[in-house]
């Protein structure tokens, strides 16, 4: 079975999510949106909010999925997450901005990364 990119991408936010979960972070959002900015995932990681992108490919041939954030790419994810900042109130002791990179073969293999802490 073909998957679009957008079923793809669908598959690899749950799967993130749920390796998220399991690692003990709390997911309080997720495909966020205002305006034209996105979050995949919101989460908390003890007292840190983290602010998660997530890629996900099918194989490598083309670079790891991680290498498609860019400068530009971002610069987006900080701006989408001033957004959700401004109409949330919460008490954190700081913020993060962690990267989830997926390599998706089947509904039984996928390959997980997970970089904390992208400038």
């Amino acid at each position: 079975m073909h998957l679009s990119n957008i079923e793809l991408g669908k598959i690899g936010e749950d799967l993130a999510s749920v390796y998220l979960s399991d690692v003990g972070f709390e997911i309080l959002d997720r495909n966020w949106r205002s305006s034209r900015v996105e979050l995949d995932i919101v989460a908390k990681d003890d007292d840190t909010l983290v602010f998660c992108e997530v890629k996900t490919r099918r194989s490598s041939r083309y670079g790891l999925p991680s290498e498609a954030i860019t400068a530009v790419k971002l610069a987006h994810l900080r701006t989408a997450a001033l957004h959700w900042l401004g109409s949330h109130r919460t008490g954190f002791s700081g913020i993060r901005f962690d990267v989830i990179s997926i390599l998706y073969s089947d509904e039984n293999t996928s390959q997980i990364s997970h970089l904390k802490g992208v400038d």
